[in-house]
């Protein structure tokens, strides 16, 4: 098996050096535009690191995802979930956090790098509020590079169009992965069945 080992072996490889436009995006602050891609998204990842290792968790909110609090700051909600906190887990220990937005229809990403904090301040999070819920804690990102990325990735995926859509019914069911890893003590059929009334219950 052949490896790549050396930083110098690995950029031969991706010879020539980027374009200007693949390095002159990169931004320490929301630009006009950079703020106009963070508005328009309902869905990120978001990346974090701590002493067990890496931990990546999908957030998504229709209500207003991030909440620019000035060009260097995003506000995150944190809603509700499973309760595993693996990223809060993170944040607390390793502050490094990176967050890569993504707008439906559009084949544009945006990417942040930055470091966060967990907030329980009640006025910020009462202002996070949805149907009277508010979130139990939110997260302050202090940008420290941010970049739209191009739409290749997006384009090869296919990840827009209706014909690349998966049939739901086609993969195997929260239900059913459940208690294949249990042996059946957790999950199965009623599993399934009751989740879409349980998280409409608790969705925020």
């Amino acid at each position: 098996m052949a490896i790549i080992d050396t930083v110098e072996a690995l950029e031969a490889i991706y010879s020539p050096a980027p374009v200007p436009a693949s390095t002159v995006k990169v931004s320490d602050r929301l630009t006009p535009h950079y703020r106009a891609l963070v508005e328009a998204s309902p869905f990120l990842a978001l990346a974090t690191v701590g002493p067990e290792g890496l931990d990546c968790s999908p957030r998504g909110d229709a209500h207003g995802l991030a909440t620019i609090a000035d060009d260097r700051t995003l506000i995150l909600p944190d809603r509700r979930g499973n309760n595993r906190i693996d990223s809060l887990r993170n944040i607390v220990r390793d502050p490094r956090v990176a967050l890569l937005f993504l707008i439906p229809g559009s084949g544009t990403t945006f990417r942040v790098n930055g470091r966060a904090v967990i907030s329980v301040e009640p006025a910020l999070l009462e202002s996070l509020a949805v149907e009277g819920k508010a979130p139990r804690t939110a997260l302050i990102v202090t940008i420290e590079e941010c970049y739209f990325q191009c739409a290749r990735a997006v384009i090869r995926s296919g990840l827009w169009k209706a014909e690349t859509q998966v049939d739901p019914k086609s993969l195997p069911t929260a239900g059913a992965m459940l208690a294949a890893v249990t042996a059946g003590e957790v999950g199965g059929t009623a599993y399934y069945e009751a989740w879409p009334a349980r998280a409409a219950a608790t969705m925020w």
